[in-house]
Order: C-alpha cells, then sequence, then structure tokens
C-alpha cells in the first residue's frame, strides 16, 4: 500500500511539472513569434515612411501584426525610423515585443 502511494505522489510531481514546463515552452515560443512579427512590422512602417510602400506607416505596422494573429500595442514614428511593440497571449502568459528600423544614424566625424 505503501508502494502505491509513493507511485501516486510521483506521478502528481511529474505532471505538475511537466505542465509548467509546457507553459513555459509555450511562453518562449510565443515570444520568438512576437519579436519576429514586431521586427517585420518595424521594418515595414520604416520602407512605408520612406516611400518604397503607400500608406501610413502604422497602419502597415498595424496590418501585419494583425494578420499574424498578434496585436499592436504601440507605434511609433522618428522620422523614418520606426519603432513597433507587439503582444501575444500565451496560456496564463502575455509576452511583448519591441522592434526599431529605419535608415543608420549619420555620425558626424
Amino acid at each position: 500500500m505503501a508502494g502505491s502511494t509513493v507511485s501516486i505522489g510521483v506521478l502528481a510531481v511529474v505532471a505538475t511539472l511537466g505542465m509548467g514546463l509546457g507553459a513555459v515552452g509555450s511562453a518562449a515560443v510565443s515570444a520568438a513569434r512576437a519579436a519576429a512579427t514586431a521586427d517585420t512590422a518595424a521594418v515595414a512602417a520604416a520602407d512605408t515612411a520612406l516611400g518604397f510602400v503607400a500608406g501610413a506607416p502604422c497602419e502597415r505596422a498595424e496590418e501585419i501584426v494583425t494578420s499574424a494573429g498578434l496585436s499592436l500595442v504601440g507605434c511609433e514614428m522618428d522620422g523614418v525610423s520606426a519603432t513597433v511593440t507587439a503582444a501575444a497571449a500565451a496560456g496564463v502568459f502575455r509576452v511583448h515585443a519591441r522592434a526599431r528600423a529605419g535608415p543608420p544614424a549619420a555620425h558626424s566625424g
């Protein structure tokens, strides 16, 4: 009888650890997906600001983020440089990713 109790306890611990690691793994995958989407949206917004693509920069970024199934948290333009923040739900977690794109800053001297 004592062996059965120990076996049930071990199985419960292993199942709990497995569920926890699965949630953390899901959050890591969602974070990588959000980062890639934010990068793509920032480049698209900067390209739009530079005139390579027609439209409004932040509207273009929002199209890309929402087409990936994520939420656009923020889009800021500084001239032709774009900073985009995207968010995704990952089970009980919510992950955010921020990306910046634009031409390199001019260096003096």
